[in-house]
């Protein structure tokens, strides 16, 4: 298995840069074809609206706005992938963001989008990498808000707690775990049972990725009385990660989502790029 296909979220949010930088060294590394794709999200209408509210000075700010965004969006891609040799589309859709990347994740094998920041209103929903999580089926590379502070998936952390969440994500990051210098399979407070971990916790997924090729150490590690996220964000300063592998966790309905309190914390306080897949 490998990348072939890379759709990149393009918006006009301030750190579209550092998200279209990390999507393009990506598609070069796996000599993937770069999609990037701009949605030109709908006027919605506000149902208790004064019905003799001018309307038309309002759509044409809103139209003016739309253009600037995708003309923004447009050129931050183009600068991304100037001087470098991979195939890339450039793609607009009317729709919303959620819904457009959805549809096109399809015929992705791996989707990128940027962490949430609640205080650029150029950006999207906040909500826009669950949501990508649990609607394509395909993993989601989330870009932290600064960027990547150096290349993607040389040291790679793999979140492991033996469970079916876990064992997704390891295999859709599978192209990245076998071109990593160092892999650290992360286990935290295992617990030994039948369905889950065995008598060794992080033996057995360390054994199927050697059986890949891939160079792994597993680090056994204790939460106590602190939260999970936390500690996956710690250990991944420390062992100088470049890159978090997790299962997320949780439900969605109707728009809100209920996610795990480990992955919460990772798309809240990311500091590297996290692969994630549910």
């Amino acid at each position: 298995m490998s990348y072939k296909t890379i759709l990149v979220h393009c918006d006009a949010s301030r750190s579209v840069g550092g998200r279209l930088a990390v999507a393009a060294e990506v598609a070069q590394q796996f000599d993937a074809r770069l999609v990037g794709l701009h949605a030109r999200e709908p006027f919605e209408v506000v149902s208790y609206a004064d019905g003799g509210m001018a309307f038309a000075p309002l759509m044409d700010a809103f139209e003016a706005g739309r253009e600037a965004a995708e003309k923004t969006a447009r050129v931050a891609y183009d600068k991304a992938i100037k001087g470098r040799s991979i195939t890339s589309e450039w793609r607009v859709t009317e729709a919303f963001s959620d819904d457009a990347i959805a549809v096109n994740a399809r015929y992705a094998d791996l989707v990128v989008v940027g962490q949430a920041d609640p205080e650029d209103a150029a950006g999207s929903a906040g909500d826009l990498p669950e949501a990508v999580a649990f609607a394509t089926g395909r993993p989601v590379l989330v870009v932290p808000q600064i960027g990547a502070l150096s290349s993607v998936g040389k040291t790679v952390m793999l979140c492991w707690n033996a469970s079916r969440e876990s064992a997704r994500a390891a295999a859709d990051a599978m192209p990245f775990l076998r071109a990593a210098e160092k892999v650290i399979v992360l286990v935290i407070d295992p617990e030994v049972s039948a369905d889950g971990h065995g008598q060794e916790p992080g033996a057995d997924v360390a054994l199927w990725l050697a059986r890949h090729g891939v160079r792994v150490t597993v680090q056994r590690d204790v939460a106590a009385d602190a939260k999970v996220g936390e500690i996956i964000l710690s250990r991944a300063a420390d062992s100088g990660a470049d890159l978090i592998v997790m299962g997320v966790y949780g439900h969605s309905r109707l728009r809100e989502f209920v996610l795990g309190g480990a992955s919460r914390t990772l798309l809240e306080s990311m500091t590297v790029p996290v692969l994630m897949s549910h």
